[in-house]
């Protein structure tokens, strides 16, 4: 007899050897991709961190030099002021008036050049969002809830108020209500 045939091996025990074989290695793989992905996500971690450190240097860095761009525009209108002021010391006030007039218009004029406007409202219908109503008037040659008088300018840039103006508005019901008290 041939021992070959004798003690075969018991059926199935090759397959599942290779099976646990390929399993081993396949788990391997996914072990090896698995550390490979989460290094990327690490890496990737640390380059957005990086990023948005670097993205709020530089915004700080623009606004910074934005804001000594815009000191350094103002300090002629200083200049200005200051020699308006030690003018007004000499008794003519004309030139001390045409000093301030010029650096008021200097002023307004850089204003401008960075978008900042104000706009005669007097007569404009009154919007709350645009303007702060302080005191009420009665003119019936004007319509109701019109502005008749600007205590304070108010400044806008684009269409963003900076500052609203402080008007008086018209109140027709104003002559009502004193008759009615009469």
């Amino acid at each position: 007899m041939n021992p070959e045939f004798q003690n075969p091996p018991p059926a199935g025990t090759e397959a599942n050897a290779f099976t646990a074989k390929t399993a081993a290695t396949e788990s391997d793989a996914l072990r090896k991709e698995l550390a490979e992905q989460k290094d990327l996500r690490l890496r990737l971690a640390a380059d957005f961190e990086n990023f948005k450190r670097r993205s709020r240097r530089e915004s700080e860095t623009r606004a910074a030099a934005q804001k000594e761009s815009f000191i350094h525009e103002l300090l002629p209108v200083i200049d200005n002021l200051e020699r308006a002021l030690a003018s007004g010391a000499s008794r003519d006030s004309t030139q001390f008036h045409q000093g301030v007039e010029m650096t008021l218009k200097q002023l307004q004029q850089l204003f401008r050049q960075h978008g900042v406007e104000s706009e005669e409202i007097v007569g404009q219908p009154f919007n709350p969002h645009r303007h702060e109503a302080l005191s009420r008037g009665h003119d019936p040659d004007q319509p109701d809830h019109t502005i008749l008088s600007v205590l304070q300018r108010g400044y806008r840039r684009g269409e963003k108020v900076v500052r609203p103006a402080k008007v008086m508005v018209n109140d027709l019901t104003l002559s009502k209500q004193t008759s009615h008290a009469r």
